[in-house]
């Protein structure tokens, strides 16, 4: 698995491309959302349209980061799903948890929608 970091607007975009499994990713995914934290950027967007597959590894990497990026105030979000890790994300019920968009536009936009209701 690789992914690259990018900004837009108000949030950080990660992008996943190849496979998703958890292990030595998951040390490097969870460096880099502390790095992130520690320049106040909070606001995650997940961009999986390039993953070729997840197994509950890098479910848990994706549910680690949540976790991290609310409790620092802030969301992880998930955009582009294909139809495999979205029926992934519905099997394991985490569709109710994670916020999750058909394009990373949208997934943008919705950090913005939500700064202004505060």
């Amino acid at each position: 698995m690789n992914f690259n970091v990018s900004e837009r607007y108000n949030c950080v975009v990660i992008e996943f491309k190849g496979n998703v499994m958890g292990g030595p990713d998951a040390v490097k995914l969870n460096e880099k959302l502390h790095e992130l934290i520690e320049d106040d950027k909070t606001n995650i967007v997940a961009d999986v349209g390039k993953v070729k597959f997840m197994n509950s590894s890098g479910l848990g990497m994706l549910i680690g980061g949540l976790t991290t990026m609310r409790k620092a105030g802030g969301d992880l979000r998930i955009a582009n799903a294909t139809d495999k890790i979205e029926s992934l994300l519905v099997v394991t019920k985490l569709i109710t948890v994670f916020k999750h968009y058909k394009s990373l536009e949208a997934a943008v936009e919705s950090f913005a929608e939500s700064s202004e209701e505060e």
